[in-house]
């Protein structure tokens, strides 16, 4: 009898879906703070330039407009970009991995459609 029994899933596999899953959901929380965080820009720069001022120019208070959000924006991109990797990681060793047996309950037996329609 010829054994078809997938091999045990690796400990990376076995981490893979619950940060594919969490990667995924950081990667769309940061999406939405940095719209947040452009509407605000837009708004404080439009707000602004209501006393006729531009928040391009070479002043302190227009610097400070410009930069008030750029420490959020820094965080929200850096953790867009790792949350991106973690995702892809992990989806990738999903891929190469998707054969192989998820439960414990396995015994290595293979069914075909004439198995399974047999009663």
């Amino acid at each position: 009898m010829e054994d078809n029994a997938a091999p045990p899933p690796s400990r990376l596999v076995t981490y893979a879906r619950p940060a594919l899953i969490a990667g995924a959901v950081i990667a769309v929380v940061c999406i939405g703070l940095l719209i947040v965080i452009f509407a605000l820009d837009s708004f404080n720069a439009a707000a602004y330039s209501v006393t006729g001022k531009s928040v391009s120019d070479a002043t302190d208070e227009a610097r400070d407009i410009r930069d008030l959000y750029s420490g959020a924006r820094l965080g929200g991109v850096i953790a867009l970009v790792i949350s991106g990797v973690v995702a892809v990681a992990s989806a990738v060793a999903l891929y190469r991995n998707r054969g192989g047996s998820l439960d414990g309950d396995d015994d290595g037996e293979d069914y075909d459609l004439d198995d399974l329609r047999d009663e």
